[in-house]
């Protein structure tokens, strides 16, 4: 059986591993490889959906502010729906934390983020379920926006077809070899060579570069649980911000007329498909019951999914410093929706012109604290 002949492969059908597809796709053949039997299975499907300027590293939010364009203005026809909504965010701390209230609003004002320092009564009137002891000396970011995920992923995949690009499911990586400048690979059924192979298989980043005969950076999947609950009877909350603890210990935020919820879990796991935990579904429902008047009668839903972090925490983007034609795109935690249009773009542009694109340096993005290469 003949090879199918692309210029670049992309491992994993993310929303990470989607939008680099899809902005390689418009300068050579794209095959996404994806193993699941359809795309954002994992960790993209189990989102909590929101893009936040002030959440994670400085790599992330530099990656979130500059993907802020692209979600509010998208290329046209790229979805039939807007990708984003108004939403905000309410920062809270629990009695004795104010001063993580004030680095963050240092970490906001430095990157040009707007915000506004509430007392207990504006939190209370933003949140109306919240304790007093748990709503003096919150910060609110009206910036914060809901993203429909399904949207995003959707108008990746939608854009990756039109422009040629090939979508293969149930083809996980199985062999990979390097033969002169090429890739010779088999997914499934499937032998195909390409240029570039890019890494963007989240959880199983690290498998799938010991295939292609490279070290593993490390990477750490966690566990993160997330429950639905009723919301107040007779209480309106479509229009309630997200509401986060300072020290991330949990959030809530509305779901369809009703509360989500999670207690922020970081349980090391093994790559797998992700499930809650029974206790962890009761720290959920008791923290969101501390912080608040809520009183959890009833899980009506629970699910887990799986962040995967690098030792450091900071996303990985960069070419393998010892196997040529191999980019990593891994290691994006919670924040792999949120960066998805600016790092697909960076590492499209870094893999065509041998550098990243220019206009990241307005955001303050260090593409060597991206690099797989400080991992030595």
């Amino acid at each position: 059986m003949s090879d199918s002949v692309f210029d670049f492969v992309v491992i994993g059908g993310g929303v990470a591993g989607a939008s680099i597809a899809w902005s390689l796709s418009a300068h050579g053949r794209v095959a996404l490889l994806e193993r699941e039997a359809h795309a954002g299975y994992h960790s993209t499907g189990r989102s909590a959906a929101s893009y936040i300027e002030g959440y994670g590293d400085a790599s992330a939010r530099a990656l979130t502010r500059a993907s802020f364009d692209f979600y509010t203005n998208p290329p046209e026809g790229f979805a039939p729906t807007p990708l984003v909504s108004d939403r905000g965010i309410l920062f809270i701390a629990a009695p004795g934390r104010a001063e993580a209230v004030d680095a963050l609003a240092a970490t906001l004002s430095e990157q040009g983020t707007a915000y506004v320092r509430d007392d207990a009564e504006t939190a209370m009137a933003r949140a109306p379920v919240l304790r007093p002891e748990f709503a003096s000396g919150s910060l609110y970011d009206p910036k914060a926006l809901e993203i429909d995920v399904d949207a995003l992923l959707q108008g990746y995949l939608r854009g990756l077809r039109r422009r040629g690009g090939e979508i293969y499911f149930e083809a996980e990586l199985q062999a990979a070899q390097r033969v002169g400048s090429a890739w010779r690979l088999r997914a499934a059924d499937r032998t195909l060579s390409c240029g570039w192979l890019i890494n963007a298989a989240g959880a199983w980043g690290d498998l799938v570069a010991a295939r292609c005969g490279a070290r593993p950076v490390g990477l750490n999947p966690l566990r993160r649980t997330a429950i639905i609950v009723d919301a107040p009877e007779g209480r309106d909350v479509s229009r309630w911000p997200i509401v986060m603890d300072i020290d991330e210990s949990f959030y809530f935020k509305p779901e369809a007329g009703r509360l989500l919820c999670s207690p922020a879990d970081e349980t090391p796991v093994a790559p797998h498909d992700a499930y809650a935990d029974e206790y962890d579904i009761a720290v959920a429902a008791d923290r969101l019951q501390t912080a608040t008047t809520i009183e959890v009668s009833r899980v009506r839903r629970s699910w887990a999914g799986l962040r995967t972090f690098a030792p450091d925490r900071t996303i990985v983007a960069g070419p393998d410093p010892d196997v040529a034609g191999l980019f990593w795109s891994v290691g994006q935690g919670g924040y792999g929706v949120q960066t998805a249009p600016a790092l697909g773009r960076f590492v499209a542009m870094s893999i065509l012109n041998a550098g990243p694109p220019s206009e990241m340096d307005a955001f303050g993005l260090d593409p060597a604290a991206l690099s797989p290469s400080r991992f030595g």
